[in-house]
């Protein structure tokens, strides 16, 4: 069997890091910078107040006291945005808005709880020092700084910071355009009656709920039957709209497992078994005129689910622009004995104990009682994967482990 690493690593070989594509900032969230980002303007772009009150000349205020207020004519109202302050002799001041430019000799701002709040005359009862409540120009970003690295993923933060550089559009990595489809005559979609030996199919909403997580745009075509060339037309069909396709089901050694007899018939998709526990028969490959990358998925839910976070994800963190590689992950003590069969490396649906701190002793974690590649009911609860190495048959309650995290848990 192939070791985990070995298969991410093949799998990476299916896809390259898209051309970039220049969106508008709102359209451009979620995704990944292609380019480093200079800023053109300073941050601020001029001295301003940060504080509603009187700008003043320091040295005015000396031997300001409480018991001796100093009193300085109020000679001009200065409102954010004025596009000429003007100037401000010594013993004058004016009053001043938060983010309104400074006066030119005026060197210090004085809120106005320092004062009397005074509109044609002002008393100060305090001292201040040349700088006080002032932002000067270029403190937060410099002109021609590189506000933004190339990679950077654009969230709110950087979106305010694209914005306040006055960048109304931006050069990034589209989402990748990921189609997930499952197979099974035994599916019914969600919502409808079921019949004999029926279930529901869930597999292609927990894949396309995941895919959508891990940052693209995806489309769920949802699940077609047994019949061999329907599942080709199917897939034929889904091309056109896919950077990736992803399928669950039909892969294992099964006398129906048409993904596996379809696909083998193409030449260009390999199945193979990796020591993976749940999730070890995969496949992968490419399809179509254009080679469309296709990724492969066991029908268990669990196993189809953790495979998707194993082996998946890093294709889509490559296909977005990113570094590929695995989920975080934090030490923890077990809270029970597990098992794991000897060779291949179990990934046990597991809770972090919430009050859990790093240090002497680490995060607990505990095992899901169900572990089965069948039973679903688990992953809503888990918040990670409790790793089991490969030549690792027993873990006793107490020890430490490796525990993988799960996105948005």
């Amino acid at each position: 069997m192939k070791s985990v690493e070995r298969h991410v690593s093949d799998l990476l070989e299916l896809v390259s890091v898209p051309e970039a594509t220049e969106l508008d900032l709102l359209r451009a969230h979620g995704t990944v910078l292609a380019e480093p980002v200079v800023s053109t303007v300073s941050l601020p772009g001029f001295d301003n107040s940060s504080m509603d009150g009187y700008a003043v000349h320091a040295a005015d205020l000396a031997d300001a006291a409480p018991t001796s207020p100093v009193r300085l004519p109020v000679v001009a109202d200065i409102p954010a945005g004025d596009p000429s302050p003007g100037a401000i002799r010594s013993g004058l001041c004016a009053r001043i808005m938060t983010g309104a430019p400074m006066p030119e000799g005026a060197d210090a701002v004085v809120p106005v709880e320092w004062t009397d709040g005074g509109a044609v005359e002002v008393l100060i009862e305090r001292p201040t020092e040349p700088g006080t409540f002032v932002r000067r120009r270029g403190e937060d970003v410099e002109e021609g700084a590189t506000v933004l690295n190339e990679g950077a993923l654009v969230g709110a933060g950087e979106m305010g910071v694209l914005a306040a550089v006055g960048r109304r559009t931006v050069p990034v990595r589209p989402r990748p355009r990921v189609v997930v489809l499952s197979t099974g005559e035994e599916l019914v979609e969600p919502g409808r009656p079921l019949g004999p030996g029926q279930i529901y199919e869930s597999n292609s909403y927990m894949i396309a709920a995941a895919a959508k997580e891990a940052g693209c745009e995806v489309y769920r075509h949802g699940f077609v039957g047994d019949d061999p060339e329907s599942v080709w037309d199917t897939l034929e069909g889904l091309l056109v709209r896919a950077d990736l396709v992803v399928t669950t089901g039909g892969v294992s050694m099964g006398a129906y497992d048409v993904v596996k007899e379809v696909l083998s018939r193409q030449g260009t998709v390999e199945f193979t078994s990796v020591a993976v526990q749940p999730g070890k028969p995969q496949g992968f490959g490419v399809i179509g005129p254009d080679r469309t990358p296709i990724i492969t998925l066991p029908g268990n839910p669990v196993s189809a689910f953790v495979s998707f976070h194993l082996f998946v994800r890093p294709v889509i963190q490559r296909l977005r622009g990113l570094t590929p590689g695995p989920l975080p992950s934090v030490s923890a003590r077990l809270t029970a004995d597990v098992t794991s069969p000897k060779g291949r490396r179990s990934h046990l649906r597991a809770v972090l104990d919430p009050e859990g701190r790093e240090g002497e002793g680490g995060h607990t974690v505990s095992p899901a009682v169900r572990q089965g590649s069948h039973q679903l009911s688990a992953l809503a609860d888990a918040d990670g994967l409790l790793v089991v190495p490969e030549e690792t048959t027993e873990l006793a309650a107490g020890e430490l482990v490796e525990v993988l995290l799960l996105p948005g848990r």
